[in-house]
């Protein structure tokens, strides 16, 4: 029973790490092309972004729910569809969750024709669609020659100890942007983990890691 809840927990967890590395691949390369460039990062020390691995892990499970049939083309086009409103409602979802935790956002699409409340866009939602078919053609058929390789033993190593970095990771770099937006709004700190976080987190440092995140404008 361990094992097979071990060997579950692996699929999860190397199928996030390889979401949350493309989207941190796709949002500097895009940034290098439009000639604005700036480290985007979604994790204070990790090079990657949670948010495109978690879509990516929706995209997963999705596939695994929904039937399919034996024609490709069909299958493709059920998952573009699925990933334009899935994907759109989850990118409204995260900005939204964002905003009421840590009072920034680190996108508005408000500048764009169709778009909610600039949470999520047409655009985008069209680039969500996209993204589930991309997810069928290359990301799956990359997992299924990786399982093999991810039962053997010292990949069960590496997997346990990238877990353990990568939820150290998102520990530290949630827990210090909530203690930003706590000293943004004048709370000073009640205990030694906030002044540790104080000290070796400051505004300055996080700024510089979270180049997009701005405080939305109030109407």
């Amino acid at each position: 029973m361990k094992r097979y809840l071990f060997e579950k927990y692996s699929i999860i967890f190397f199928i996030f790490i390889i979401g949350s590395l493309i989207g941190f691949i796709h949002e500097n390369l895009l940034a290098y092309i439009q000639g604005n460039y700036h480290l985007k990062q979604g994790l204070i020390y990790e090079p990657l972004i949670p948010v495109y691995g978690v879509g990516i892990l929706i995209f997963y499970f999705l596939y695994r729910e929904v039937s399919f049939s034996n024609n490709k083309l069909q299958n493709l086009f059920k998952m573009f569809i699925i990933g334009f409103f899935v994907g759109g409602a989850f990118e409204y979802l995260c900005s939204l969750t964002q905003e009421k935790i840590f009072e920034t956002i680190s996108w508005n699409y408000a500048w764009l024709k169709y778009n909610l409340y600039g949470r999520t866009s047409l655009m985008h939602s069209l680039f969500w669609g996209l993204s589930g078919v991309g997810f069928c053609l290359f990301l799956l058929p990359f997992y299924e020659k990786s399982k093999i390789i991810l039962k053997k033993k010292p990949y069960k190593i590496a997997i346990v100890l990238m877990s353990m970095l990568t939820f150290l990771d998102c520990s530290i770099s949630f827990i210090a942007c909530r203690r930003q937006t706590d000293r943004r709004n004048g709370i000073e700190a009640q205990n030694i983990i906030e002044e540790f976080l104080d000290r070796h987190y400051p505004d300055e440092y996080l700024n510089t890691i979270y180049t997009n995140a701005r405080i939305p404008e109030r109407n």
